[in-house]
């Protein structure tokens, strides 16, 4: 199928700019092969243009000069020392959405109120930037420092209230650099209530420390600003086909045999159990329920669920085991596994380091 698409893909689409009339309608197969810098992609008139400039106005309610610039990438991020902000590419048109959907089966921040919630965030790192904030020892003692590595994987606590809650997978919690972050958003947002909200909480005090200091940047101009970018799309001279094989490599995991304690306690290869379903088998069956479960609840890519979900399927076949309880409470026990697991997944910065 896919050789056959790519021999009838007109000589016109393969190089060069196209106007969006000429892939819009195009079949999956075809348009993947095309390259990301020939859609002359634009934020106009986009769900997210319209959220940059409610965000803007929150800004000016908050008597804030700092005004991040915006560009068309890869991936959402704000690269350290920048003082703009990345955004994916496929969020520039919806049928790159719904092919981000299919290839990921998420598409981060294409629904107004998450896009609204990233962009508070990413505004956050770039305000930081913008005013040395990171520099202030009393921003050190309150967040953390942001030499800090980045940790590979953390283990969320989810009743902490030392942490404000705003992105999903309690990603406040993840890095002093994103404690900030998510405690700018929650600040920025005028329907958080977040005095009310976090009465009582130890978060409070982070809260009340950053509208102290917005309060003294009021009016500021940003001692710095920059306006280079990284990978914009008019540079990305890959393939959507190839962006997505990375993109799926970057969300696969590299521990097959990590999940085997926990699938031995929930499934058995005792010879008493030869002759129930195969765990393989229950899996493929409550795969598609548990994922959306799982997603809701941790915040997770579906994508990246679903990877970890496949993981356990090869390796409960490698292992040869087989259910041991019913199957309505085998889909509860395994839920609760996968939450488990997902939330032990690679979390990485949202930062990229510009050099």
């Amino acid at each position: 199928m896919a050789t056959s698409a790519k021999t009838k893909t007109p000589k016109r689409y393969s190089k060069g700019p196209l106007p969006r009339e000429k892939w819009e309608n195009l079949p999956d197969e075809i348009l993947l092969d095309l390259r990301v810098c020939d859609l002359k992609l634009s934020l106009e008139g986009t769900v997210v243009e319209r959220c940059i400039r409610r965000v803007e106005r929150e800004l000016t309610d908050r008597g804030l000069t700092f005004r991040p610039y915006f560009w068309l990438s890869d991936d959402w991020y704000c690269p350290d020392g920048v003082t703009g902000i990345a955004v994916p590419f496929f969020l520039a048109h919806p049928r790159l959405c719904r092919l981000e959907q299919r290839q990921i089966l998420d598409a981060e921040g294409a629904r107004e109120a998450e896009c609204l919630k990233i962009l508070r965030h990413e505004v956050g790192h770039a305000l930081e930037n913008a005013y040395r904030t990171r520099r202030r020892r009393c921003r050190q003692r309150r967040f953390g420092k942001s030499t800090a590595p980045y940790p590979e994987h953390y283990a969320p606590k989810p009743y902490s209230k030392r942490f404000v809650l705003h992105l999903d997978s309690w990603y406040a919690q993840s890095h002093p650099d994103e404690d900030f972050a998510e405690t700018f958003a929650v600040w920025l947002d005028p329907g958080s209530f977040w005095r009310t909200r976090y009465q009582g909480w130890p978060a409070l005090k982070k809260l009340e420390y950053m509208d102290g200091l917005m309060r003294e940047l009021a009016g500021k101009t940003p001692p710095v600003r920059t306006r280079f970018t990284i990978d914009p799309v008019h540079r990305m001279k890959k393939t959507l086909r190839q962006h997505y094989r990375q993109k799926r490599r970057r969300f696969g995991l590299d521990h097959p045999h990590f999940y085997d304690r926990d699938l031995r306690r929930l499934f058995s290869d005792a010879s008493e159990h030869q002759t129930n379903m195969t765990a393989a088998a229950c899996l493929r069956k409550i795969r598609r329920d548990v994922r959306k479960i799982v997603a809701e609840w941790t915040g997770q890519y579906q994508y990246t669920i679903d990877t970890v979900i496949q993981d356990m399927i090869e390796r409960s076949d490698e292992l040869s085991l087989r259910m041991a309880h019913d199957l309505e409470q085998t889909k509860v026990d395994f839920t609760v596994l996968l939450t488990v697991q997902t939330m032990n997944y690679l979390h990485s910065g949202r930062h990229r380091v510009a050099l």
